[in-house]
């Protein structure tokens, strides 16, 4: 039982609230009756939140999901759920069609022992002109048929697919994904407005670190940006980290897409929850430095050092967002996107006590509690707390 907690429900901000839990679930989230609780954890001057939900992560703990090795992908999982990440995905990077299938299966067993929620595809179909911190060599246009193996290496743990929809087989593809029901994410494009329209009505949902790796808005030519903001079917990603995004343009995506459609990501790689350094992405080498990440060759900014608890306390402080709407970014959305909202998401009563406390002045991580246990955080507990 924790009370006296700031709780953050659905339906607004519960001052000195109670939070029951059982077997692993919530069974009460609410207002705290007028007599004490004997034997409750008292969370005065806590703020508790949903635990949060990562669609776009490639690693931490210098570990990456793209090795293909189950150490390694427990390595990262276990560093985001210590910084408040209750459900991940495992990004992959681009590779070889047999690389990627080989490490689909190895990911697809952590998402049946319930480690990671699914497995997220971004790249090789993805654009020349846009890859980033992909290697140019090993992209491919997304013919439907290789599209469709490696989705089925995943063994149903293939959650989403981040393509080009401009590149021969896109739209097709993109049909194709929806089909199998998966996830189809406009990103790494050099995709017009039109084609980006035609990808939206052939079925993609989600758009890939909206603003990053695609063409930028123009007056005359607005491009996939405008397009993916202004249908409410789209679920855009923002990569809140400072560096990836200014604080106006993460406002900017706010105000044009509404709070129910924005999912805040951190696009890890192995350096998050590290310090500076090399590291791997996939076949390519990155350094970080100032916990910025580029590659080594060309510059390109190569995903990110970021947790979620940061960007939660950035969206809060630099972004100007209100506590609901930073839940409904880091948690609820995302977890409707990938059809777990009956699970988690949110502080209601029958879903998995996913839980992230934080400090109510400063936004700072204080403990996390996954499926009703503490992961982290209780050193952080006076004595007098936890009697």
């Amino acid at each position: 039982m924790l009370t006296g907690a700031r709780l953050v429900l659905p339906t607004g901000v519960v001052e000195g609230g109670l939070l029951a839990v059982e077997r692993g679930r919530i069974a009460a989230a609410g207002p705290a009756g007028p007599s004490p609780v004997p034997g409750a954890l008292d969370l005065t001057g806590r703020t508790v939140v949903p635990g949060f939900v990562d669609l776009h992560v490639h690693g931490g703990g210098g570990a990456s999901y793209a090795s293909g090795v189950a150490e390694e992908a427990l390595t990262a999982a276990r560093t985001h759920l210590e910084h408040g990440t209750t459900t991940t995905m495992a990004s992959t990077v681009t590779g070889e069609i047999e690389e990627l299938c080989r490490q689909a299966a190895v990911l697809s067993e952590l998402v049946e022992d319930g480690v990671l929620a699914g497995i997220h595809f971004e790249g090789p179909f993805i654009s020349h002109q846009r890859c980033g911190a992909h290697r140019p060599d090993l992209l491919r246009d997304p013919d439907p048929a290789v599209v469709r193996r490696l989705v089925h290496a995943a063994r149903g743990a293939a959650r989403m697919v981040t393509l080009a929809p401009e590149l021969p087989g896109g739209l097709e593809s993109v049909r194709l994904l929806a089909d199998l029901g998966v996830i189809a994410a406009v990103g790494h494009t050099d995709a017009d407005y039109a084609t980006t329209l035609k990808a939206v009505e052939a079925g993609a949902t989600v758009a890939t670190h909206l603003f990053n790796a695609m063409p930028a808005i123009h007056h005359r030519d607005p491009g996939p940006i405008v397009a993916l903001l202004e249908d409410e079917r789209v679920t855009v990603e923002l990569v809140n980290d400072g560096v990836h995004l200014h604080s106006a343009v993460l406002q900017l995506a706010f105000g044009a897409a509404g709070a129910s459609r924005v999912a805040l990501i951190t696009d890890a790689m192995g350096a998050a929850g590290m310090g500076d350094g090399l590291y791997p992405l996939g076949p390519l080498e990155v350094r970080v430095a100032g916990g910025v990440a580029r590659l080594v060759e060309g510059g390109s900014i190569a995903g990110s050092t970021l947790t979620l608890d940061t960007a939660f306390k950035r969206a809060v402080t630099v972004g100007g967002l209100s506590l609901t709407d930073a839940v409904r970014a880091l948690s609820a959305n995302p977890a409707a996107l990938l059809g777990l909202s009956a699970e988690v998401g949110s502080l209601e009563a029958g879903k998995y006590a996913d839980l992230v406390v934080l400090d109510s002045a400063s936004h700072d991580l204080v403990a996390v509690m996954r499926r009703g246990r503490w992961v982290t955080g209780a050193d952080r507990l006076t004595p007098a707390q936890v009697a």
